[in-house]
């Protein structure tokens, strides 16, 4: 409290105030004269005089102020310690991505004499901390400004016998640096008048107007609302000039547009590029200008992508001023503006050189017809484009790191589109594009019109034979070649509630070991190996009678917990439990992952209740009556099944069609007989649509649909500031389409979640499932069948090798996926466990589960 400010007047009538004597005056012309000076230590009563580095002022003392100085100290306190709260959060400034620091503000007060209303403005940018110039006339006014280019201007306008207040605001309008400058016009009260209009102010230009008020804090709460609304939004106007000295040096040509293609801005390169003159082009309507040739179906593709608000990129051509064709690599994304419309287009244009037209040309295919480059790329040419594989970002900086990181990946991953628009457009190109060009768009068009899109065409055998052959067996139906040995699905001896079961059970009477076990099924690390031997290999009665209760679908089914036993006790018994992993102890483990994904905070704003009673009953049912065998060995077993459903998901189809047959066969058992009709019909087209989407030929069709419908639209709102806004959220959530996606990516990732549970219990379900595979590798050659898988000979696997390969193609893109959608970091860090304990293996050249004992 020690520094007490002194007041100087200068020549030229313009008062500073500073806290030091050091603190140079703000006038141009600067003398020693000194009005009133306090002896320090001794502040006015009721003033805060502090040593910011600021300018401060002294209030004169009189007596008629001192019962309204002391009336304000609490107020005074009040405003000194909310002050204080904000001063740290004001010096920088968030513009869109750019990080602005802001200098102290300056206020210039224009008054041709003391009176209440200017010392109560001093006094307020005291409190607010603003340096202060004081100008008593309209020439010292211009020169102080001039020199200290002022943030906010406050001239007197009640009095016109001093000066002409509206004509001083005109002569600081017509210098440049009051363009971003708030100027304020101070005007009488009048009580006994009509409100007059502010409009000849606004045409002095003036920016706002203040009605005579001396309070302290109402000048004080005036300087705030103008700090944070007006000089705010001016300081940020002011950083745009960087912007656009960006944008005049920029090599790239850029146009921008008004939501009706009226041209508002051209760059020195765009106006070079097309032959145009400076400000030739400024509010052109683009169909004025003759700037393109292309047909009207490839403009109708461009405008149908931009208009609901997708950036387009692709090759165009366009016609410059003196008639001549280029040919341009263009950038055109739609800007949202007011009332969250597209109120601006931005088009970045570079030519294309004819040294690398053809490799432009490819860019331009990939973005205008990114169906799914997963599609016609080798297994290393796909890792290569989809910057998915590093698992050197997972789980090492927190869970904001992991959440940047899985947003990136799933930037980096292909975007789908109408194939044929994508054919259409390329088409469109190939008219007018030089032989190279044009033969890259024919491979490229080959590519596109093989009928599946979605499956990784992969190299020879010997480049990666674990890969090929696990894909090739759950990727395909089999090689058709009919053997004389016809495989005979048991699927009609179907078992019933015999007598040899046990009683039904209820929650209540569940053995203690049973109760144990399953003390903490809702968390991921469940063991669900430990129920397995708890409940004598049957743990789906007992874990979906409890999952079941928690998420009350006897309420919804209208349904006793009887009628809930007798139903899971059917279904159980058609797992069977000879098969190594295709058993009821995979359907339980499918079924709490399912509920686990269930309890997530995204999934539950998304999936409404009969969503929910759906995923947990297809999880239930997925794979009741599996034989242990693939569908390409039935196929090629020439099964029952695979005649049944020609060729064509046949164990999918098989499990949903027979799931309805063991429920509605029996009324002890049928969950369904109480629903209304057109409930049911609803929840089985659910069912049955979740059963089938874990086939896994429809795999890469999955997850990049959801890719693109769920994950992108969502990060794109994150990403524009609009993760607040519940409405377009919700708009993409709760579509029935992409109700539709999320439910078969939860399904699908629940069914194969195993490399993403604790090491021991995804070790365990690998020694599973190669064991049954194994077990086919074996009938085959016993049958004289196509072996499908080769490579799972249990004298020669490397079970290491072949879990890198499953994590690799399938695991990996639809968990960083889910994961982005969903948010589960303890997923994300089990699997990169699992990745290092199988790369440890097989670096060690260890075929089998586990490394032999030290």
């Amino acid at each position: 409290m020690g520094c007490v400010p002194s007041t100087n007047l200068s020549d030229s009538r313009v008062i500073c105030h500073s806290s030091s004597e050091s603190e140079e005056c703000n006038s141009p012309h600067q003398t020693n004269t000194t009005m009133s000076q306090q002896q320090q230590g001794n502040p006015v009563p009721g003033l805060f005089i502090k040593c910011y580095n600021t300018s401060t002022y002294e209030g004169r003392t009189n007596s008629s102020k001192k019962n309204k100085k002391e009336n304000s100290q609490s107020m005074e306190a009040e405003v000194e310690t909310s002050r204080s709260s904000v001063k740290a959060s004001i010096t920088d400034v968030q513009f869109g991505p750019m990080r602005l620091r802001r200098d102290q503000l300056q206020v210039l007060l224009v008054f041709a004499e003391d009176d209440d209303q200017s010392n109560g403005f001093r006094w307020a940018c005291e409190k607010a901390g603003f340096r202060c110039n004081i100008a008593r006339t309209p020439k010292s006014a211009l020169e102080s400004f001039l020199d200290k280019h002022h943030d906010i201007i406050i001239i007197d306008h009640r009095h016109s016998r001093y000066f002409d207040a509206e004509a001083l605001c005109r002569s600081i309008r017509t210098t440049k640096p009051s363009e971003n400058t708030v100027i304020v016009g101070v005007v009488q009260r009048h009580a006994d008048r009509e409100e007059s209009s502010i409009l000849p102010l606004i045409s002095a230009g003036f920016s706002r107007r203040y009605v005579e008020n001396s309070s302290r804090m109402a000048c004080y709460n005036e300087l705030i609302q103008l700090e944070f609304g007006q000089v705010q939004a001016q300081f940020k106007l002011r950083a745009c000039n960087s912007l656009f000295a960006a944008l005049e040096k920029s090599q790239e040509a850029i146009e921008i547009t008004s939501e009706d293609h009226v041209v508002q801005y051209v760059n020195p390169a765009f106006e070079t590029m097309m032959g145009y003159q400076i400000g030739e082009l400024i509010e052109k309507q683009l169909t004025e200008v003759p700037i393109n040739e292309k047909k009207a179906d490839f403009l109708e593709t461009i405008n149908s992508c931009i208009k609901i608000g997708k950036e387009w990129q692709g090759m165009y051509y366009a016609k410059k001023k003196n008639g001549d064709s280029i040919q341009q690599n263009v950038k055109i994304l739609p800007v949202i503006g007011q009332g969250g419309k597209i109120r601006h287009y931005v088009s970045i244009s570079r030519l294309c050189n004819d040294n690398n037209k053809v490799e432009k040309t490819c860019e331009c295919i990939q973005a205008e017809s990114q169906t799914d480059i997963q599609t016609c790329r080798q297994k290393d040419t796909r890792k290569g484009s989809l910057d998915v594989r590093s698992t050197t970002s997972r789980g090492s900086d927190g869970s904001s790191q992991r959440r940047r990181s899985s947003m990136a990946r799933v930037h980096s991953m292909t975007i789908e589109a109408p194939i044929t628009k994508v054919i259409n457009i390329i088409n469109a190109a190939q008219e007018s594009s030089p032989m190279p060009v044009a033969e890259a768009l024919d491979r490229a068009l080959e590519i596109l019109r093989t009928t599946e899109l979605y499956s990784p065409q992969l190299g020879t055998k010997d480049e990666d034979p674990h890969t090929s052959d696990l894909v090739g067996g759950l990727m395909t139906d089999g090689l058709r070649r009919l053997s004389g040995n016809e495989y005979i699905l048991s699927a009609k001896q179907t078992h019933q509630v015999a007598g040899s079961l046990s009683s039904p059970i209820s929650l209540n009477d569940i053995p203690p070991r049973i109760t144990e076990a399953m003390e903490n099924e809702e968390q991921w690390d469940f063991d669900i190996f430990e129920l397995e031997a708890a409940t004598h290999k049957r743990p789906l009665v007992y874990l979906g009678l409890k999952i079941f209760a928690r998420f009350g679908i006897c309420e919804f089914l209208n349904c006793s917990e009887s009628t809930l036993r007798s139903w899971l006790q059917v279904i159980e018994a058609n797992y069977h439990s000879s098969n190594s992993y295709h058993n009821s102890t995979h359907s339980a483990d499918v079924l709490h992952a399912t509920a686990y994904f269930l309890s997530k905070e995204k999934v539950k704003q998304t999936l409404d209740p009969i969503d929910e009673v759906a995923a947990l009953i297809a999880a239930t049912v997925h794979d009741v009556d599996h034989p242990g065998r693939t569908n390409s060995f039935l196929c090629n077993a020439g099964s029952e099944l695979a005649i049944l459903y020609n060729d064509t998901a046949v164990l999918e189809s098989h499990h949903a069609a027979l799931a309805f047959q063991l429920t509605t066969r029996d009324g002890k058992c049928n969950i369904f007989k109480n629903m209304e009709r057109n409930e049911y019909r609803t929840l089985r087209q659910v069912i049955i649509d979740m059963v089938l989407a874990t086939e896994m030929t429809k795999h890469f069709e999955h997850v990049n649909k959801f890719v693109n419908s769920i994950n992108k639209p969502l990060a794109a709102l994150e990403e524009n500031g609009n993760n607040g806004d519940g409405e377009s959220i919700k708009t993409v959530l709760r579509s029935p389409e992409n109700r539709i996606l999320i439910k078969r990516m939860l399904i699908k990732c629940a069914d194969i979640s195993n490399p993403c549970r604790p090491i021991e219990q995804c070790i365990e379900w690998a020694g599973r499932i190669s064991e049954e595979y194994f077990a086919q590798t074996d009938e085959e050659r016993r049958q004289g069948l196509p072996v499908v898988m080769p490579v799972f000979d249990r004298n020669t696997c490397s079970i290491p090798k072949s879990q890198l390969s499953f994590i690799d193609y399938f695991i990996i893109d639809m968990f960083d996926a889910w994961d982005a959608f969903a948010d589960l970091p303890n997923l994300m860090e089990h699997l990169n466990n699992n990745i290092k304990y199988w790369k440890g293996l097989d670096a060690r050249n260890l075929r089998v589960l586990r490394p032999p004992p030290e």
